[in-house]
């Protein structure tokens, strides 16, 4: 890391990352050229960095990735989900080098460019996590350009006047714009994502920011699936007549979220109809039961966290991304934890012992594990019969 009282580029900096703490790191940019400011986080998967830019759940969020090759394997248009990239930028190690992969159809740098997202590579990202972990994630500015021309007072001031993503409601910034069916199911290689199938049970998604791969799923354990805004009214929900509510992950602050969506749940629950929410979708499940939320120091990203299942003791690998997180303590009475995480003891899982509602912290559909958490789509669709 740079002297932070030193403004001029190095020779061959084209990229930098200001922090609002007044560090200044020096790399070499890639894709984009511009500047975008957001809050830095780290994410330690080894794989699916294009899932992980593509994730509606990293809307205002600058990426460091602690894995070192990221976009050795190149970028293809499947490996996406959600139409347009929602992270702001990427913070990697090595320089993106040519892609070595039979899927690759494109540069990680072309494709970062073409969706006008900024890279920078050539950064310790070791110390950058350690630092995170130790402070805190930090708001900062991320910028790129081919001149090494930086106004670094002018980065800073953007850096410190960013309020961060406490009460900051991002799920109107990437839900739908309308309602929609999703009828297509899981992928399979060499074979693509399976053809679209219809079926039994009816399933309205709330879309607080949801990955296409939930979708997949739910088809897959054979629901018919309609996606409405998250600021859909209980009764454009019923309208569509649902076996069972799904209530999708998502980013920013879930009590700022919550204003609108919690009336909305606490309507659904007294129909006593199966309700499973994943991430920002469980946390809005515990913000209507009476439980409250909290930012994290560091929160937890990444596709290796080990969550242990309560009922059998059983260990998880899941992938998560999340920045906050349900306090357990202030569960209420009707609502059973039944998943923890073994980094921290957060909670990572609930149901409702009173009627068929549960939600999850983590990514089932995301497979880490890469199928420990599958069964939960199965639990969900049993529920409706």
């Amino acid at each position: 890391m740079a002297d932070p009282t030193s403004t001029r580029a190095p020779t061959g900096a084209t990229g930098v990352l200001v922090l609002a703490s007044g560090e200044i790191i020096w790399g070499r940019g890639f894709g984009a050229e511009g500047q975008a400011v957001g809050e830095v986080c780290f994410n330690t998967a080894m794989t699916g960095y294009q899932e992980v830019m593509t994730d509606p759940s990293y809307a205002g969020q600058i990426i460091n990735f602690t894995f070192p090759h990221i976009g050795n394997v190149g970028a293809n248009p499947e490996d996406v989900e959600a139409l347009n990239p929602h992270a702001l930028g990427a913070i990697v190690r090595q320089d993106v080098t040519d892609p070595s992969n039979f899927r690759s159809t494109q540069h990680f740098d072309a494709w970062m460019q073409a969706n006008g997202r900024i890279g920078i590579s050539g950064i310790d990202t070791r110390a950058l996590t350690r630092l995170i972990r130790i402070n805190g994630a930090p708001n900062a500015v991320i910028a790129h350009s081919s001149s090494s021309k930086f106004d670094i007072p002018a980065l800073l001031a953007q850096a410190r006047a960013s309020a961060g993503l406490e009460g900051m409601d991002l799920a109107k910034e990437v839900t739908a714009l309308q309602t929609y069916g999703w009828d297509r199911g899981l992928w399979k290689l060499g074979e693509g994502y399976a053809a679209p199938a219809k079926g039994s049970r009816k399933v309205v998604a709330i879309d607080y920011g949801i990955k296409h791969n939930i979708l997949r799923n739910l088809v897959d354990v054979g629901c018919d699936v309609t996606v409405v805004p998250a600021t859909a009214a209980f009764d454009e929900i019923m309208a569509h007549a649902p076996d069972g509510l799904f209530l999708s992950n998502g980013p920013g602050d879930p009590a700022a979220t919550g204003e609108y969506a919690v009336p909305v749940i606490r309507q659904w629950l007294e129909t006593k109809k199966p309700l499973f929410g994943i991430c920002l979708g469980h946390q809005m499940l515990g913000l209507a039961v009476g439980a409250k939320t909290e930012k994290m120091h560091q929160g937890h990203r990444g596709a290796n966290h080990p969550v242990k299942r309560l009922s059998d003791g059983a260990v998880e690998i899941t992938s998560m991304n999340h920045g906050f997180a349900v306090d357990a303590e202030t569960l209420p009475a009707n609502a059973k934890a039944t998943h923890t995480s073994l980094f921290d003891g957060s909670n990572c899982g609930f149901e409702l012992v009173d009627q068929p509602a549960f939600s999850v912290q983590y990514h089932p559909e995301a497979s880490p594990g890469p199928q420990d958490s599958h069964y939960l789509f199965e639990k969900f669709a049993g529920m409706m019969g």
